[in-house]
C-alpha cells in the first residue's frame, strides 16, 4: 500500500467517496480538532490524543471513533467493525452521500471531543508473561544475595531471556554451565541478549 501524506492525498485516492469525505472533514474542521495523518489515514487530535480518524474503503466510508464506547449512540449507527478484537473502536459507517446526517454526525464527533476532554478511554493491555524461574536459578538465588538483588533488578523481560536460557538445556551439565555464564550478567545489570541489540 501506498503512504499517502495529506489529507487531500487521501481524499484524491478514493475517487469514488471524494464528495463524501470532503463533506465530513469539512464537519470535523468546523470543531476544535487537530487535522493530522497517522497510519496514511486522516485522524483527527485533541491534545495529541486521537479522538476519531477518516476512512474510505471499496463499497462504504466511514468516521473511525477511537474511544467510541463511550459514546451513547443514541441514533442507533455505531458499529464495532472487529467484533471480539477491537474494545473501545467504534465506526460510524455510509453508504452513500445522503447517509450523512450532518447534525447526528456532528452530536457524535462534539461527544467524542467532550469523552477525550474528560479522559474516557480504554487503554490497550499486554498479556504479561510469568516468569517461571527455573529449579537451578532459584538455588543460585537462594544462596548468591548479589545475584538476587541483580536478578530482582532486571526487566521481567531480561528475567524471562535468562529462565528460558537455562530451562531450554536438556541436560543438567549445561544447565549448569549455562548458569555459570549469566551469574556475572546478571550482577552487571545486563540482558542475556543486549550485545546484540544496537545502541
Amino acid at each position: 500500500m501506498t503512504k499517502i501524506h495529506s489529507v487531500e492525498e487521501y481524499i484524491e485516492s478514493n475517487p469514488h467517496f471524494e464528495e463524501e469525505l470532503s463533506i465530513l472533514r469539512k464537519l470535523i474542521n468546523s470543531t476544535e480538532l487537530e487535522e493530522t495523518m497517522k497510519w496514511s489515514m486522516p485522524t483527527y487530535c485533541l491534545n495529541g490524543k486521537n479522538v476519531l480518524g477518516i476512512g474510505a474503503f471499496k463499497n462504504h466510508f466511514c468516521l473511525w471513533f477511537h474511544q467510541g464506547v463511550f459514546l451513547k449512540d443514541k441514533h442507533n449507527l455505531l458499529i464495532n467493525a472487529q467484533e471480539n478484537k477491537t474494545k473501545a473502536l467504534r465506526q460510524l459507517r455510509f453508504d452513500t452521500k445522503t447517509d450523512i446526517k450532518e447534525a447526528a454526525v456532528l452530536g457524535y464527533v462534539k461527544e467524542a471531543i467532550e469523552n477525550q476532554r474528560l479522559g474516557r478511554e480504554i487503554k490497550p493491555t499486554r498479556k504479561v508473561k510469568d516468569v517461571v524461574i527455573p529449579m537451578e536459578l532459584q538455588d543460585a538465588l537462594k544462596s548468591n544475595t548479589e545475584l538476587n538483588t541483580g536478578f530482582k533488578a532486571l526487566t521481567s523481560g531480561k528475567q524471562r531471556e535468562y529462565c528460558d536460557y537455562i530451562s531450554k538445556a536438556k541436560r543438567d551439565a549445561t544447565k549448569q554451565s549455562r548458569l555459570e555464564k549469566i551469574i556475572p550478567m546478571i550482577n552487571q545489570g545486563v540482558g542475556l541478549h543486549d550485545k546484540y541489540k544496537s545502541s
